[in-house]
């Protein structure tokens, strides 16, 4: 079937200012007169393209891992079509509001590509420090870029351009003037007594509490709130995203939910230009994906500034509140900025498994019915009851249990992508199917290059990796700060409140081969509860790039492991393995060393 193609420049030309919004609300109409799978491909002109709220969509939406508010404006949205693919052949798109850019919502087969998408204001803002007075703990500061704003109660400052002007930024992201964020000083509070106006956008902050820091460093302020990510996918099944570059978002670069096989080719979040004056990008992660399933291929990549990770997979468990037949159970979302959006749905499989100690239920069992308790549908429920086919196990009495759906997990493929320059971690991944991570390089990020995780306990994210496989990638002077989870470049930490009852292994069968670790600290690698480790064939180079300050003092902590081979690596220090190796709740003799 020939592809119809369609112009945006007979519905608004680029460089006008006027709203785009409206405009794809009026090629939208055209698009509904077509046949639901009819290819479609919408073209625009190069150039830039201004976004406003008021011609915007509106729909109700919950988004996984952000700020839960309902209803949400949208620019350009794809709803229930296939083969629609949205080409800006380089066009810029600029976004005026907390609007969504684009969501492709119960979509098949469409694509995005070539295009960039911005925000006339961020809801992060940027101070330059200009001068500073460690002895009566004062610093003066400039806006950059230049900002209209107030002081309220004297200490509090407030952007006049904001949709919520009384959101409270409650911490700081601090970086060097050479764009990365600065040595073993993570999420700085910004609570001045006082904020005095200079003018010309010059501040002085009194009694601020921020020691330590020289003229030229950049204060990034950043709330809590996560509005709204860049990109929103909700079971848009094999989507293509390509050449496509988020300069900022509200949130999540890319979201995406309950969506099957996601393919991002040269997909980046990252500034405008090496010299943009704007040090941050985007207010949460670059890429997130919430219980997906199929494949995730993630390649030529560039990410930093993110106030979060570059990428993280996982699924999300819910607590099982009660029991009420021997086939019956309700259900729970658990935290506060992940509900409201379907978790499940018949013949899928689930696993059962003990909160305090991660320790799955042998045996799996099959949905045959799910519905939402605390909502007429699936949009808005936190609560859901779940019949299966089979008898549940016997679970213990006052242990809390979580509940995985292991249908929707996907396989991994993350390769030559750059991380660099961005708060926590770099790569996250939690899932029990095949992950491949190679020939990436991570530089400078704040915390871990890599977390495997796992948490039925605060972040209610799966779950256990069965098969990794972490090779030929460079790490050059990660972890510079501490975050949750960071104990190391690499970073296995599932969350786990009772180890020592524990006594399943959570991850297994882990290789980290072929890569280079440029190091000025000791931690290369941390394990807890991991069987069938393997590290092998890796080069670790010291050097002296920042002073030590990582309250881990070896090379490799082991907790709780079984099944350890450290062998043939390559160190440009001697190796002494009894100063080199820690292991904690484990057997000295389940690690090989060579």
């Amino acid at each position: 079937m020939n592809s119809i193609r369609i112009a945006f420049r007979d519905f608004l030309r680029p460089d006008t200012k006027e709203d785009a919004s409206a405009a794809f609300r009026a090629l939208s109409e055209q698009l509904a007169g077509l046949p639901g799978d009819s290819p479609v491909s919408v073209h625009f002109e190069p150039g830039r393209y201004d976004f406003y709220e008021e011609g915007a969509f509106e729909r109700v939406c919950y988004i996984s891992n952000h700020t839960q508010t309902r209803r949400k404006k949208i620019a350009l949205l794809i709803e229930n079509r296939r083969n629609v693919i949205l080409n800006g052949n380089g066009a810029r798109f600029l976004f005026h509001g907390t609007l969504i850019p684009v969501a492709f919502l119960r979509t098949e087969n469409c694509v995005l590509k070539n295009l960039s998408i911005d925000y006339e204001f961020p809801q992060l803002h940027q101070l330059v420090i200009r001068e500073v007075d460690e002895l009566h703990d004062e610093l003066v500061c400039e806006l950059l870029p230049r900002e209209e704003f107030r002081i309220k109660d004297g200490c509090r400052l407030r952007f006049l351009h904001e949709h919520n002007p009384e959101y409270s930024l409650q911490s700081i992201m601090p970086f060097e003037e050479n764009g990365r964020l600065c040595w073993n000083k993570a999420d700085l509070s910004f609570q001045p007594e006082r904020i005095v106006d200079l003018g010309s956008g010059r501040l002085r902050l009194l009694s601020c509490g921020l020691s330590g820091l020289r003229p030229g460093c950049r204060l990034v302020l950043r709330p809590a709130l996560r509005p709204t990510p860049g990109i929103f996918l909700h079971h848009a099944d094999r989507t293509e995203i390509e050449q496509v570059t988020v300069h900022y978002a509200f949130g999540m670069g890319l979201l995406a939910q309950m969506t099957e096989d996601i393919t991002l080719r040269s997909f980046s979040v990252r500034r405008r230009s090496p010299d943009d004056p704007r040090f941050f990008t985007t207010q949460a992660d670059a890429t997130h994906f919430s219980g997906c399933k199929g494949r995730i291929l993630s390649e030529n990549g560039l990410y930093e500034g993110m106030a979060d990770d570059a990428i993280n997979v996982h699924g999300i468990y819910l607590r099982i509140l009660e029991q009420r037949d021997r086939r019956t159970i309700r259900a729970s979302y658990m935290h506060r900025e992940t509900w409201g959006f379907d978790w499940g749905e018949k013949g899928n499989v689930v696993c059962f498994l003990r909160s305090r100690t991660m320790e799955y239920e042998p045996e799996k069992r099959r949905i045959a019915s799910i519905r939402p308790v605390d909502s007429d549908t699936e949009s808005g429920a936190k609560v859901f009851e779940i019949v299966f086919e089979q008898d549940l196990p016997p679970f213990a009495p006052g242990e809390p249990y979580g509940i995985e759906n292991l249908t929707w997990t996907p396989e991994v493929l993350f390769r030559n992508n750059i991380i660099r320059n961005n708060r926590a971690r770099g790569a996250l991944f939690s899932t029990p199917k095949r992950v491949v991570c190679e020939n990436n390089f991570f530089d400078h990020t704040h915390g871990s290059a890599i977390l495997l995780c796992g948490d039925c306990n605060g972040w209610f994210e799966t779950g256990a990796c069965h098969e990794v496989f972490i090779r030929n990638n460079r790490f050059r002077n990660a972890l510079t700060a501490m975050y949750q989870f960071t104990e190391a470049v690499i970073s296995i930490y599932p969350e786990i409140p009772d180890l020592s009852a524990q006594k399943q292994f959570f991850h297994s069968n882990i290789t980290i081969t072929g890569n280079t670790f440029e190091i000025f600290d000791a931690q290369v690698l941390y394990a807890k509860s991991t069987e069938h480790l393997i590290f092998s064939d890796n080069t670790i180079l010291h050097n002296h790039d920042f002073p030590p300050f990582h309250r881990n003092r070896f090379l490799f902590l082991l907790e709780k492991t079984a099944d350890v081979r450290i062998v043939n690596n390559h160190f440009d220090v001697p190796f002494v393995p009894e100063k080199d190796i820690c292991i904690r709740n484990g057997n000295p003799g389940a690690v090989t060393v060579s």
